[in-house]
């Protein structure tokens, strides 16, 4: 039971993050009560490895 409250609670966390990143860093702006953490989700996204053009045609 103690499981399934913590997996719960860890996707909730999850989808809480993705929905204030969608909502505020990934349209340039900043998050209106903690813009650290805004700051801290764009240098996090900034340094993932993207795919340029080129690279996604094979």
């Amino acid at each position: 039971m103690l499981a399934i409250v913590l997996m719960m609670a860890l996707g909730l966390l999850v989808a809480g993050a993705v929905a204030v990143y969608v909502a505020y860093p990934h349209r340039g702006e900043q998050l209106p009560v903690a813009p650290q953490l805004g700051d801290a989700m764009r240098r996090g996204v900034d340094a993932l490895p993207v795919l340029e053009d080129s690279e996604s045609r094979v």
